[in-house]
């Protein structure tokens, strides 16, 4: 990476999308400090799937090696009914064998983010509750998530809509031979997913339509016996995974739109850009979310250039607002898709089962514009 860019960032938060922008930026030559609300760095969080198109920018990064090291293979996607029979396989080693696709807590990942970030001369500055945008840097990125207090600068204030949707999300301890596969148990108004991670742990991620309100944000604790009264006609392993949990966190789903104004360009203020879930939450049904922000830091670190920085933005948002825009519209078709009741659910599943007879490459080939995307491209 060039080392050449003479710019003065500030980044508001230090979440994946803030920490790895902050690696980028330093890496070419920027003089780079995050700016994060809590008092310590402390994500708690749970799995995440890191598909290779964000792989690819952890390996540009030079963290590859740190990154194995915390994380394990997913070689195979398993779709099932609610009893637990299979429907269709993804084998992603076997159709994509060059491509690296893996599991990782999301602590360990952000952990490895600061640790780079602060080897690379990035300044983190902790306490930090962000009222007014900072004035003394040529740049204020927002990376400050959902809830960012930088996005209304630009967008102003918008009202995301609940899905009818809430979500659980624990971690158990995992079978020692468990292998590495993500499982996505799909049921009448609901569906669970799993996969171990590093650690000995099992992620469990279960989503039920329920019109009651829920916050958004998964920090608030909800009550493991509703859980597991929620998913109780699942066969097994699912039951035997919700008998060992003992603490779960809950939390609705929210829609929002894809951002319309991704940058403002400089004035009397510095200029402004969003990247992560500032830019684009996502509803958590592609395992994309973590993805995107990885790929925005690099793009957006890529893009920028000291000489015209409006151009510099301007080419970072047409570059990332339509590929992010096709994410979130596709992780609101699966949550449709995975929730089938009746009929229209016996006949998806047919389809999928013969398809994955006659065709087992085509499921997962359907996805190659997700996953052949290189970001590290992007001169």
């Amino acid at each position: 990476m060039p080392g050449s860019l003479n710019l003065s960032v500030t980044i508001v938060g230090a979440g994946i999308a803030g920490l790895t922008a902050a690696c980028a930026l330093a890496h070419r030559g920027a003089s780079v400090r995050v700016l994060e609300r809590a008092g310590a760095i402390r994500e708690v969080g749970a799995g995440l799937q890191i598909s290779p198109n964000a792989v690819r920018v952890i390996d540009a990064l030079g963290l590859w090696s740190r990154f194995e090291s915390i994380s394990l293979p997913s070689t195979r996607v398993e779709l099932r009914d609610s009893g637990g029979a299979l429907v269709a396989p993804l084998d992603l080693a076997r159709h994509r064998p060059h491509d690296r696709f893996r599991f990782v807590h999301r602590a360990r990942l952000v952990e490895m983010l600061e640790t780079a970030a602060l080897e690379a001369g990035v300044r983190i500055e902790l306490g930090h509750d962000i009222r007014t945008l900072p004035t003394d840097c040529d740049l204020v990125i927002g990376a400050d998530g959902v809830k960012s207090r930088i996005r209304p600068l630009l967008n102003g204030f918008e009202s995301p809509f609940f899905t009818g949707q809430s979500a659980w999300r624990a971690l158990i301890p995992s079978e020692p031979d468990a292998p590495p596969v993500a499982q996505v148990f799909m049921g009448p108004g609901r569906h669970l997913v799993s996969y171990p991670l590093a650690g000995g742990l099992r992620n469990i991620v279960a989503v039920m339509e329920r019109p009651d309100w829920q916050d958004e944000g998964w920090s608030q604790p909800g009550d493991p016996q509703d859980l597991r009264a929620a998913f109780a006609r699942f066969g097994d392993p699912v039951g035997g995974w919700l008998e060992q949990i003992d603490e779960v966190g809950l939390w609705g789903l929210f829609r929002h739109p894809v951002a319309t104004h991704w940058f403002r360009p400089a004035g009397h203020e510095p200029a402004v850009a969003l990247i992560g879930d500032a830019a684009h939450p996502t509803l958590p049904f592609m395992a994309q979310g973590a993805v995107m922000a990885i790929e925005d830091a690099w793009v957006l670190a890529a893009c920028l250039n000291r000489k015209d920085l409006t151009a510099s933005l301007s080419r970072f948002q047409s570059l990332r607002r339509p590929r992010c825009q096709r994410i979130v519209d596709a992780a609101n078709a699966n949550a449709r898709n995975y929730h089938l009741t009746g009929p229209a659910r016996t006949v998806a599943h047919a389809g999928l089962r013969m398809i994955s007879s006659i065709a087992p490459g085509q499921l997962i080939g359907r996805f190659a514009w997700l996953y052949d995307y290189d970001p590290t491209k992007v001169a």
